[in-house]
């Protein structure tokens, strides 16, 4: 057993780099820093690039047309940074640019408390995108899940080709706590499939016309082309047909549109990842992410002791909402919980309608992370 201390955001600094990351920008911003400084310390010895930019958008440019080149790339920062990111964020959805970007959460609106958590971004990630497209959203609720699920992130983003955004939180980013290296598993992410040239001719044939974002069916991925190589790119973040030709509304023009989240749609079974203990007979299901997970666990466990008959399912994956695995958890469940570090229940408000008719309670607080007690009490009542 190797142990080490190491904070959640040193841990999603070391996943990217497994991951395969070689590019990262970023701009200094609490409580994301520590992604920002592990990397431009430790990612060129690994053969990457890590740039400081003069501010966060200049920041997630770099970053995408680092990944137009090819390239696996990360920006990590926090609620402020991410509200200047989204305009270019959306620009990423449109081109098919993956990328991943760790936002690590602190307490809100504007400014608000730079070193207060909270969890109050969930919809302003999810929701960042005009007309609705899905971004496919992963919360840790430790260091180890950091790891994890950064490695995930990065799988998901160069399979998809879309932004991925990993929603950590203060707590989680900046709490030191023991991780121990031989469990970290020796994988990396998966490569986006491109386009690849055999004796000046193209190896990868289908869809049996080329073009930037050519597709057979809405569901399909397109094949990757990196800007500068022997194919036209056409890259545009205005409507555009499979070429990448600007075009307002023809019907191609709007089968690219559907396509984008189609692409994601259609998997959403395949893009789960909760850590569920469910009880055999449990009347009621308690449900977080995040810190606020913890707690849970830790209530549900209190619960269990106290004869009452309790499932949980802490939900890694937010968005798309994991609605097959939240009905499975519900069977003989007459009452959820919701425990979630903001005042209106956030997440609560999207899942639910994913609970068949279960009387959905909230557990809500800010300016201090929600307790054991807190979700026991709720659970009682």
């Amino acid at each position: 057993m190797a142990l080490r201390l190491r904070t959640g955001n040193q841990m999603i600094a070391q996943g990217a780099i497994q991951a395969g990351c070689r590019f990262f920008a970023g701009y200094p911003i609490t409580p994301a820093t520590g992604i920002f400084k592990t990397m431009i310390d430790e990612l060129p010895g690994e053969g990457g690039v890590a740039l400081s930019a003069p501010d966060e958008i200049s920041a997630v440019a770099y970053c995408i047309g680092a990944s137009m080149r090819g390239v696996k790339a990360m920006t990590a920062t926090s609620g402020p940074g991410w509200a200047l990111m989204t305009e270019s964020v959306q620009y990423a959805v449109m081109t098919e640019t993956p990328l991943v970007i760790a936002l690590v959460q602190r307490l809100g609106p504007s400014t608000g408390g730079a070193t207060q958590g909270a969890q109050g971004d969930v919809l302003l990630a999810e929701f960042a995108v005009s007309g609705g497209y899905t971004l496919p959203i992963l919360s840790p609720s430790t260091a180890q899940e950091c790891f994890d699920l950064t490695i995930l992130a990065f799988t998901w983003s160069e399979l998809l080709r879309t932004p991925v955004v990993l929603l950590s939180d203060k707590e989680v980013g900046m709490t030191a706590e023991r991780v121990d290296d031989d469990l970290l598993r020796n994988v990396t992410s998966q490569d986006r499939l491109q386009w690849r040239n055999r004796s000046g001719g193209l190896e990868f044939m289908k869809p049996k016309t080329y073009g930037t974002y050519s597709f057979d069916c809405v569901q399909e991925i397109p094949a990757f082309t990196p800007v500068g190589g022997e194919m036209k790119v056409t890259a545009t973040g205005s409507a555009h047909n499979k070429q990448g030709k600007l075009q307002k509304n023809s019907p191609e023009t709007l089968e690219v549109l559907k396509h984008l989240e189609e692409k994601i749609r259609w998997r959403e079974n395949d893009l789960v990842k909760v850590d569920a203990d469910i009880q055999n007979g449990a009347k009621i299901l308690v449900m977080s992410y995040g810190i606020t997970s913890r707690a849970a666990k830790d209530a549900v466990a209190e619960s269990r002791k106290r004869g009452i008959r309790v499932s949980f399912l802490g939900i890694q994956s937010l968005f798309p909402v994991p609605s097959r695995t939240i009905t499975e958890s519900l069977q003989g469940v007459g009452r959820v919980v919701v425990a979630e570090e903001n005042l209106p229940g956030l997440y609560r408000s999207v899942i639910e309608r994913h609970c068949n008719g279960a009387r959905v309670l909230g557990v809500n607080k800010i300016g201090s992370l929600i307790t054991p007690n807190d979700i026991l009490n709720a659970v009682q009542s």
